[in-house]
């Protein structure tokens, strides 16, 4: 695997490449895409990209966990969690990439 992370920089980067958008009109760009979608999660909605994957917020109810060091019970608060939901086409293509 690579140790390689895309950044927003990156994003930015490359939309200034692609599209031909100022460097600063790229990062504002990104930064409004990113600033919707976080936005919509915090709502409750789901935010569905078409052959990406979908991103969606769960609720997890209370519950009891244990530590694994001592084996204590400690209870575990109710929480909103992010989850991603890759799409098949997603799936396929990183698949397609570990038979390199």
């Amino acid at each position: 695997m690579s140790d390689k992370t895309l950044t927003r920089m990156d994003l930015s980067e490359a939309i200034f490449r692609e599209v031909g958008l100022s460097r600063n009109d790229s990062a504002q760009l990104v930064e409004s895409v990113l600033s919707h979608m976080s936005d919509a999660l915090v709502n409750g909605e789901q935010v569905k990209i078409s052959s990406f994957g979908t991103f969606s917020v769960r609720e997890k109810s209370a519950r009891v966990g244990r530590n694994p060091k001592t084996g204590e019970e400690v209870p575990i608060n109710p929480r909103r969690v992010l989850t991603f939901r890759p799409s098949h086409l997603m799936k396929d293509r990183v698949a397609a990439g570990n038979k390199r």
